[in-house]
């Protein structure tokens, strides 16, 4: 008598279950602020549905509980020695000097994040000095992923900036009354004679002179844009070369509003309360101990590059299972409409390339193999995580004492910096430049720009391996020791060892042998 109810249950269930399936697909019609660029401000709903579990859990278990050699950490938290190269980017025998004579005004227009648009920034001081130009404060346009309208004079100092380049090169705030019709409102409602639409990615000198300097000439002003990565790293004078570093890294300096946020945070992390993270995990507390105490005083940065659009861009699978594929397609498709496709790679293949972004629970097992531990007072410089705390809680259970800038900062300070992606971008720079140690999970714009600077100052970085961590991360027979030897013998020389740039590669991330010399 039971079958007919039976047979009645399961079609209602398999209704049920189309008209789920069918709700999923159209969520991203009803609701699509989870999908849109502007849901990268939040975790993705699917990842927080199907929170990973963690993917290397053999080896979390002995990291969790794992303590370095003495030595091994000693040596990780000592200073990098003197490697025989110093900054030069003046020259005592030859002082710069200013023409008396500028033969007009050049406007650059930059798109990108903080660390491209400081690129394009010294790019444009260095081609107006090519061109014997005057250069107008560069106009940041508004980031269309992270919608932050700060302008140059909301990041950097601006009367600092001009007062160091003073000699070299001829700045203004703003243009004149007779050329107050460039703007870029003019030039993006149809072509104009004034706007150079054609500059070449690393465009030589040459091409500037010849290209550039004539209009300048006829009308008095002309506007590039775009401009981002529009000037060549090599063939070009000794003296412009020092020029873009001395831009770089001394004529572009935080606003005091942003110095200050990061001194506050910098003094925290050195200083710390003694409070320790709510981590919800018994274990974490008996491994907390106070010896030793090689660490104290000192702090790394962690740049955990693992937002929504790294994972989206790399098609690679993070273990969040069909939905999340799903939302990454979906979030792929509305950002860069078909720009970027799924990659003809399997995952397997991506990863022994090593071109899939570090997972937290990644980062965690690489830090705790090189000898950090649950001491370790780490910062996190990150835009929002994608997965949230779920992707985030395996990090946080090997490294109790981590903090970032929520963490940290006062309301005050939070207030002044929040919904201002550059701004926030600024502070994690700011601190990470003071850190005793600095590590990027995946290579980027941040990354290389710290990396760069870093050098210049003599600090340690730590490179990810990622053709090496790749392949370790697919091995789940790997034991821990194994694992641990492995990252070891892979990064000796991956701690901020000078490496000279060579042909092609940006000065900013290598500023030696152009910007340095010989001690």
């Amino acid at each position: 008598m039971r079958q007919p109810y039976n047979y009645n249950h399961q079609s209602h269930q398999s209704q049920r279950s189309a008209f789920a399936a069918l709700f999923l697909l159209l969520l991203p019609i009803f609701l699509p602020n989870l999908f849109a660029p502007l849901g990268r401000a939040y975790p993705s709903l699917f990842s927080e549905w199907n929170a990973p579990k963690p993917r290397h859990s053999s080896l979390l278990e002995v990291a969790l509980h794992w303590k370095a050699p003495i030595k091994q950490r000693l040596d990780l938290w000592s200073p990098l020695p003197n490697q025989g190269w110093k900054p030069c980017i003046d020259s005592a025998d030859n002082p710069p000097s200013l023409p008396e004579r500028s033969e007009g005004y050049i406007q650059v227009f930059l798109d990108g994040g903080l660390n491209q648009q400081r690129m394009g920034i010294c790019d444009a001081v260095a081609i107006a000095q090519i061109l014997n130009a005057t250069l107008v404060i560069p106009h940041l346009e508004v980031n269309p992923v992270w919608q932050d309208s700060s302008s140059f004079t909301d990041i950097f100092d601006v009367d600092h900036f001009i007062n160091v380049l003073r000699d070299e090169v001829s700045i203004v705030k703003e243009l004149p009354r007779q050329y107050s019709w460039s703007t870029r409102e003019y030039y993006a409602t149809g072509i104009r004679a004034t706007r150079i639409k054609t500059a070449p990615v690393r465009a030589s000198a040459e091409w500037y002179v010849e290209n550039v300097l004539p209009v300048i000439r006829r009308y008095g002003i002309a506007a590039i844009s775009p401009f981002s990565h529009r000037l060549a790293f090599d063939k070009l004078p000794i003296k412009i070369q020092h020029l873009r570093c001395k831009v770089n890294f001394e004529a572009l300096v935080f606003v005091p509003q942003i110095r200050l946020i990061g001194e506050s945070l910098v003094h925290k992390l050195r200083y710390p309360s003694g409070k320790l993270q709510n981590s919800g995990s018994e274990v974490l507390h008996d491994r907390i101990d106070d010896t030793p105490k090689e660490g104290a005083g000192k702090f790394v940065v962690l740049h955990l590059r693992f937002d929504k659009d790294m994972a989206a861009h790399s098609a690679c699978d993070f273990g969040g299972g069909k939905a999340e594929k799903l939302a990454l397609a979906k979030y792929r498709q509305v950002l860069w409409q078909g720009r970027v496709l799924n990659s003809q790679f399997t995952d397997n293949e991506l990863r022994n390339q090593g071109r899939c972004p570090l997972t937290p629970e990644e980062i965690g097992l690489l830090l705790t193999a090189l000898g950090f531990n649950n001491n370790t007072s780490l910062y996190l410089a990150s835009h929002k995580v994608y997965g949230g705390e779920a992707r985030i809680s395996t990090l946080c259970k090997m490294f109790p004492l981590m903090e970032d800038k929520k963490s940290l900062a006062s309301a005050k300070e939070l207030a002044e910096v929040e919904g201002k992606a550059s701004l926030m971008a600024a502070v994690d720079y700011y601190v990470s430049l003071q850190s005793d140690i600095f590590i990027s999970a995946s290579p980027g714009n941040m990354h290389n720009a710290l990396l760069g600077h870093r050098a210049y100052l003599n600090l340690k970085t730590i490179r990810p391996n990622m053709l090496l961590l790749g392949p370790l991360f697919l091995n789940k027979s790997m034991e821990w020791l194994e694992f641990q030897r492995a990252v070891m013998d892979g990064h000796k020389n991956r701690q901020g060892q000078m490496r000279l740039r060579k042909e092609k590669q940006s000065i900013y991330t290598y500023p030696a042998p152009d910007c340095m010399c010989r001690a």
